[in-house]
């Protein structure tokens, strides 16, 4: 899992296909406003039945998390300045989740398909965003 710092903070997480764990593997930290992780279990295991209790919860940052279902995709990392200080490129089976950072995709293949999570809810483009120039 490749963990990408700005400025000593971890921005964004890069996990790729061929990185995944057996069981659980929270790739967030528990603070982070997105959870994400991966599941990996044989055939025939059960997880265990739940729901989620009402909890208030403050989310200061819109956190996302993209997976690259086929095709693929170039991430392109902002620092405060609004200049790429990283890019990756995402295949089939690789998640990408942007923690704090300015960003931007690519489509590098035709016929591209990602499935994108985000924290919310979602107020408005103008209440949620600044767009970039690069």
């Amino acid at each position: 899992m490749g963990q990408i710092r700005l400025n000593n903070e971890v921005v964004a997480i890069f996990h790729k296909v061929n990185e995944w764990k057996e069981g659980l593997d929270f790739l967030t930290a528990n603070e982070s406003f997105i959870q994400a992780g991966t599941w990996w279990y044989p055939k025939d295991k059960d997880l265990c039945s739940h729901k989620h209790i009402v909890n208030k919860r403050i989310a200061e940052i819109t956190q996302e998390v993209i997976v690259v279902v086929s095709g693929k995709v170039r991430v392109d990392l902002y620092n405060e300045d609004s200049k790429i200080f990283h890019q990756e490129e995402l295949v089939i089976g690789d998640v990408g989740i942007i923690l704090s950072v300015g960003h931007g995709y690519h489509i590098l293949e035709d016929n591209t398909k990602v499935v994108e999570v985000k924290n919310g809810p979602f107020v408005s483009v103008e209440k949620d965003k600044v767009l970039l120039d690069s």
